[in-house]
This record gives C-alpha cells, structure tokens and sequence, in this order.
C-alpha cells in the first residue's frame, strides 16, 4: 500500500472509531478494524452487526456474574 492510501486508510480508521465511541458501541479498533474489513470484502454490515449482538448475549450469559444467580427450585 503506497504511503497516502495508508494515511488515507488510518484517518478513515480514526473517524470512524471516534464515531464508535461517540455512539457507545463498546467496539475496540481492531474489531472495528476487522469489521470494516469484512465490509470492504462484500459481507453484509447488518448481518455482522447482528453477529456482534448475538457474540455480546453469549459472552453476557456466560460470565460468572450470571451464573452466581441459579434460579430458585
């Protein structure tokens, strides 16, 4: 990649994951990064965003705070 594609490519990165914390989305630059990436590859950003939620319940449901609460019999 020639020097101003990257530059290019790393201001593109700043604003988007600026934008990222401004909404609050939790994500950090590299899963921002690799996002954008599968973007860029064709893959459908709805249908990630979707991935991302359903990775978010699963790694909610498992920590052990939810566990420390066993349903009463």
């Amino acid at each position: 990649m020639d020097p101003e594609a990257a530059k290019t490519a790393r201001e593109s990165l700043d604003l988007a994951f600026h934008m990222s914390n401004i909404l609050e989305t939790g994500l950090d630059r590299h899963t921002l990064s690799v996002l954008i990436a599968l973007c860029d590859l064709g893959l459908n950003p709805e249908a990630l965003a979707a991935v991302v939620k359903e990775l978010r319940r699963e790694t909610l449901s498992s920590t052990p705070s939810a566990s420390a609460h066993p349903p009463s019999s």
